[in-house]
């Protein structure tokens, strides 16, 4: 059964628009996160390194792929958002304080939610499929 979903998930993932993967992202960050606050609350270490790592990869390829030239202002305060959630998934996983990681989850609830909306309002302009919470959430 995991070999078939892996590949169902694999699929998914091939055949996303843009748009798709990074909500896909976004959807894993948020899970990681997650994770993360329930192994601090069950003391399991290692579950809440990995589980930050993974959290913090992804929110640093957000950052690695910012473009400030296009981007401008609103680019600028991405990457001043994406370096506090690292900076704050580091020192939970420091001090093991799950309080650090409700901030993290909830800019990751609205950053996903407003590219959601981006896409939407692409789809509709472009006229392909739109994307939805559900259509990526049922991909992961």
């Amino acid at each position: 059964m995991n070999a078939y979903m892996n590949q169902y998930q694999n699929n998914q993932i091939l055949t996303a628009s843009p748009e798709q993967v990074l909500i896909m992202l976004y959807d894993g960050a948020i899970r990681f996160v997650r994770q993360a606050q329930q192994a601090i609350k069950e003391n399991d270490v290692a579950t809440r390194t990995r589980s930050i790592g993974k959290a913090v990869a992804i929110i640093t390829e957000f950052s690695n792929t910012l473009d400030y030239d296009i981007g401008g202002e609103i680019a600028v305060d991405l990457g001043r958002l994406y370096d506090f959630m690292v900076r704050e998934l580091a020192a939970a996983n420091a001090q093991g304080q799950a309080e650090k990681l409700g901030p993290v989850e909830n800019i990751l609830l609205e950053l996903r939610e407003a590219w959601v909306e981006a896409a939407q309002i692409y789809a509709r302009e472009k006229k392909v499929p739109s994307v939805t919470g559900s259509s990526i959430a049922a991909a992961l």
